[in-house]
């Protein structure tokens, strides 16, 4: 295998997350570190000026960030882009509209890829189109590697080696809530949710689909185990707290079965699993969460119907390009909580706290150093180590050496808080 001249290329460096992800990975690896790194995208005035960004950073070094060019849907110049590095972070959605060229070139030509979508639909139409040439060409892509759904599947992941370790067993019954969180919404998240929508209206069978949690799990699986769905406010006694359904649950909880059955079902054929958001105890929890409710149901009338969705669209909700300032992603965090039930009836509590906002500070830092795992912890010079080829989670191809990483440089603690 020739050598490559990148570990990783950010491809979409001028979007939103990918301005964030490029300074990030300047102020934590520099130019001249452990990893090399260049940016890229479609437009060359648009790198241009991120590289501009980065001279508080780099200094003069700013000057030496390469850039290199490639629009999403030009197959040959992504099979040149590729070939340059051995791992390639895609932050250039909605996935479902753009994403899917660079996938299908990464899984012909052998490159390691990862991206941030949470696009539950997208991700199966690849898996049942790229998944055996990714196999065959030793390509290892892993979808989801942002607040959805690292948190989730690398927290199961983190209760499961401490009930291991602890009881001498894994929990079959996993409850994931989000005690508290803080931050803004994207434009870019706000046209994935509108266009999935889209679809699903268009599309009686993708509505079925998407009833299915374990829809992105490999053929043959045989999960039947019934799955519960948060879907109304609702007292969580295990939480002592009222609950209300989480928008992420539909894309997290289906990547963490398909973790499940990746590593061989380690959490057992009948591991039930889900998510819901906390609002707190009492008449003031419940009327929060009434008010979630209505909040998120209104929102989603509003998304199929053609005459308020223009309106929300062009007047109400961020456009593609824009999000929190970045004061608001500084003081952004969340608190996730995980409850594992063994069969014996013992239980075990862990958490998942993030530093800055979970959608755009934290997914950064987090999917920055899925792409940096990716490249330093499996490959060897110009060897690939580790996995094979094809379509991983999180959780199914990154380990302990993760986690680690997410603790050091992205301000993501994993904690056991009762056992």
């Amino acid at each position: 295998m020739p050598a490559k001249k990148f570990d990783l290329i950010v491809f979409g460096a001028s979007s939103f997350v990918g301005e964030i992800l490029t300074r990030y990975l300047a102020e934590t690896y520099g130019l001249d570190g452990e990893l090399s790194w260049a940016i890229a995208g479609r437009s060359e005035r648009k790198l241009q000026k991120v590289r501009g960004t980065l001279a508080p950073i780099l200094g003069d070094k700013a000057k030496d960030v390469e850039y290199l060019i490639a629009d999403a849907a030009d197959e040959d110049a992504l099979k040149e882009l590729t070939a340059k590095t051995k791992v390639i972070v895609s932050t250039v959605g909605p996935y479902a509209l753009y994403g899917e060229p660079l996938v299908k070139v990464c899984a012909e030509n052998g490159t390691d890829y990862c991206d941030l979508t949470g696009e539950a639909q997208w991700i199966k139409r690849m898996l049942e189109k790229y998944e055996a040439k990714a196999q065959e060409s030793g390509a290892r892509i892993v979808h989801c590697c942002g607040f959805d759904s690292v948190p989730s599947d690398m927290g199961v992941y983190f209760l499961q080696q401490q009930a291991e370790q602890e009881f001498g067993a894994m929990a079959p019954r996993i409850k994931m809530r989000v005690k508290a969180a803080k931050g803004g919404m994207s434009g870019g998240t706000v046209a994935s949710i509108i266009n999935l929508t889209k679809e699903a209206v268009a599309n009686p069978g993708l509505r079925k689909e998407l009833a299915n949690p374990f829809s992105i799990c490999p053929p043959g699986t045989g999960f039947t185990a019934r799955q519960p769905n948060v879907t109304s406010s609702v007292m969580d006694k295990d939480f002592k707290s009222w609950a209300t359904p989480f928008i992420m649950a539909a894309i997290n909880t289906r990547v963490v079965h398909r973790t499940n059955a990746l590593r061989e079902k380690a959490y057992g054929e009948e591991f039930v699993y889900d998510e819901a958001m906390l609002t707190g105890k009492g008449f003031k929890g419940r009327m929060m969460a009434m008010a979630v409710v209505g909040g998120l149901g209104a929102f989603m009338v509003g998304a199929v119907m053609k005459p308020t969705r223009w309106l929300l669209e062009s007047y109400v909700l961020p456009k593609p390009g824009e999000g929190p300032s970045p004061k608001e992603q500084e003081n952004g965090f969340y608190d996730i909580r995980f409850k594992g039930f063994l069969k014996d009836g013992r239980t075990i509590v862990t958490k998942v706290t993030g530093d800055r906002d979970p959608g755009y500070g934290s997914t950064a830092k987090v999917l920055g150093q899925a792409a940096t795992s990716l490249a330093l912890d499996f490959h060897t010079g110009t060897r690939k180590k580790g996995k094979k080829g094809g379509f991983w989670t999180p959780a199914s191809i990154f380990d302990d050496r993760y986690i680690q990483r997410l603790r050091d440089h992205a301000g993501v603690e994993f904690e056991v808080v009762e056992k």
